[in-house]
C-alpha cells in the first residue's frame, strides 16, 4: 500500500509539472497586438493591396486624350537609299549625231528626312467612345482597389477575433486542468485516509492527461491562426504576439439598411454597373465604323539626291511643305458590320442580366449572414447564462466530491458541461462578430476604430 501511495504521489507531481511546463513553454507571454495596429500593418504591407494600387495607377495613366486617339501624331522620319548601277546613255546632238556613254559601278544616293503630322479629324465618334471606355476602366480598377482594401481589413478583423476566440478556449482548458488537478488532489486525500480506491485516483490522473492533451491541441490551433495573421500583415510568420480578450459586437445592424446600402456601395454590384456601361460603349465603338473617317496630314521634308552618272542633273536638293486630307468610308464588308452590332447589343443584354443576377446574389448573401448574425446574438445571451449555471453546478459538484457524496464520473460530467458551455459561449461570440464583419464588408462599410 505504501508503494502505491508513493507511486501515485510521484505520478501526480510529474503530471502537474508536465502540464505546467507545456503551458509555459508553448504559450509564452508576448507583446499585445491591438486590432488597430494589425489593420495598419496590413494596409501598409499587404501584397494584394500593393498590386491593386499599381493596377489603379496604370488605369489612371491610361486616361489621356492621346490614348483615346483624339490628339494628332507627330513623327520625325528619315531614310536613305543607295544603289550601284551600270548606266548606258545615248545622246543626240543638234546635228543628229549619236554619242553613247557607258558607265559601270555608279553609286547613287538619296537622303530623305523631315517632320510628318497625322491627325484623325473624324472617325464616327469612336475616339470619344474610347475616352469614355478608358474612364470606365479606371473606375472599375478603383472599385477593385477599394474592394481589395475592404476585403483585407475584413480578413484581418475576422482572423484577429478568431484568435481572441481561440485564446479564450485556451484559457478555458487551462481552467479545466486546474479543476482536474483539484479533483486529483481530493482523490489522493481520500485515498490516503481510505475513503477512495486507487481506481478513483487513476481516473483523476487520466482526466488531467486528457485535459492537457486538449490544451496542447488548442494551442496548436491558436498558433496556426497566428501564422495566418502574420501572413496578412506581411511580417515574420514566427512573430509571437497576444490579443485582447474581448469581442465587442455591433448589435444595431438592421437587415433593410444593409440591403439598401449594398445597392449603392457593394463592389460587385458597382462593377456590374460599370460592365454594363462598357458594353454600351462597345456598341458605340462598333457603330462608329458606319461613318466616314476624315484625316489631315502635313509635313515638311528635305530630299537630297546624288546621281554621278546623271546628265545633265547630277545632284538635286528639294525641301518644302506638303499637306492634304484623307477620307474613307465602309461601303460593304460582307455584312460584318451588322453582325458586330447585333453581338454588341446582346452583350448589353448580358451585362444587364449579370447586374440583376449580382443584386439577387448579394441580397441572398446578406440574408444568409444576417440570419447567422441574429442567431449568434441569441446564442451569446443563452450561452452566457449557461456558463453561469454550469459554473455553479461545477462548484457544488466539487464540494460534494470532496465530501464523498458523488462519484468521479459525476464530477467529470459537471466539469465537461462547464467546459462545453464556455466553448459554445466563445464560439457564438465569434460567429456573431464574423457575420457582422461580412455584412459590413458587403456594404463596403468597414471602419477602423
Amino acid at each position: 500500500m505504501r508503494l502505491i501511495k508513493i507511486y501515485l504521489v510521484f505520478t501526480t507531481c510529474a503530471l502537474m509539472a508536465f502540464a505546467a511546463k507545456a503551458q509555459v513553454t508553448t504559450v509564452p507571454k508576448a507583446p499585445l497586438l491591438t486590432l488597430k495596429e494589425a489593420i495598419e500593418l496590413a494596409l501598409k504591407n499587404n501584397y494584394n493591396i500593393k498590386l491593386s494600387a499599381n493596377n489603379t495607377t496604370i488605369a489612371q495613366n491610361n486616361v489621356t486624350l492621346g490614348n483615346a486617339g483624339i490628339l494628332p501624331q507627330l513623327t520625325g522620319d528619315a531614310s536613305t537609299t543607295s544603289s550601284v548601277q551600270d548606266n548606258k546613255q545615248t545622246r543626240v546632238d543638234a546635228n543628229g549625231n549619236y554619242t553613247v556613254t557607258q558607265t559601270n559601278g555608279v553609286h547613287n544616293n538619296t537622303l530623305n528626312y523631315g517632320l510628318n503630322l497625322n491627325w484623325t479629324l473624324f472617325d464616327g465618334f469612336a475616339m470619344f467612345a474610347n475616352l469614355d471606355q478608358l474612364k470606365a476602366l479606371n473606375q472599375l480598377t478603383q472599385i477593385t482597389a477599394r474592394d481589395t482594401i475592404q476585403s483585407t481589413i475584413a480578413d484581418v478583423i475576422d482572423t484577429y477575433y478568431n484568435l481572441v476566440n481561440q485564446d479564450e478556449q485556451v484559457k478555458a482548458l487551462k481552467g479545466a486542468i486546474e479543476i482536474s488537478r483539484t479533483q486529483l488532489r481530493y482523490a489522493n486525500d481520500k485515498f490516503e485516509v481510505g475513503r477512495a480506491s486507487r481506481l478513483d485516483v487513476l481516473n483523476a490522473e487520466v482526466n488531467v492527461n486528457t485535459d492537457t492533451s486538449s490544451l496542447l491541441a488548442q494551442i496548436q490551433q491558436y498558433k496556426s491562426i497566428q501564422i495566418r495573421m502574420n501572413q496578412l500583415m506581411v511580417r515574420d510568420l514566427r512573430t509571437d504576439f497576444s490579443v485582447t480578450d474581448t469581442i465587442i459586437i455591433d448589435q444595431k445592424i438592421m437587415l433593410a439598411d444593409i440591403i439598401n446600402q449594398a445597392q449603392t456601395a457593394n463592389p460587385t454590384i458597382l462593377a456590374s454597373q460599370i460592365n454594363r456601361s462598357l458594353a454600351e460603349i462597345n456598341l458605340r465603338q462598333v457603330k462608329a465604323t458606319r461613318y466616314p473617317s476624315l484625316g489631315f496630314t502635313t509635313g515638311y521634308g528635305f530630299t537630297n539626291s546624288k546621281t554621278p552618272a546623271g546628265y545633265p542633273l547630277r545632284q538635286q536638293d528639294v525641301k518644302g511643305l506638303n499637306y492634304g486630307l484623307t477620307a474613307s468610308i465602309n461601303i460593304f464588308d460582307g455584312f460584318n458590320q451588322s453582325r458586330k452590332e447585333r453581338n454588341a447589343r446582346i452583350q448589353i443584354d448580358n451585362a444587364a442580366i449579370n447586374l440583376t443576377k449580382s443584386k439577387q446574389a448579394i441580397e441572398a448573401q446578406i440574408n444568409t449572414f444576417y440570419i447567422n448574425y441574429i442567431s449568434g446574438l441569441d446564442q451569446v445571451k443563452l450561452n452566457q447564462y449557461n456558463v453561469g449555471i454550469a459554473k455553479r453546478n461545477l462548484d457544488i459538484s466539487l464540494e460534494k466530491y470532496k465530501l464523498g457524496n458523488i462519484t468521479p464520473l459525476e464530477i467529470r460530467e459537471a466539469q465537461k458541461n462547464y467546459l462545453d458551455a464556455q466553448s459554445r459561449y466563445f464560439q457564438s461570440q465569434y460567429q456573431a462578430k464574423s457575420a457582422e464583419i461580412t455584412l459590413k464588408e458587403i456594404t463596403n462599410n468597414i471602419k477602423i476604430e
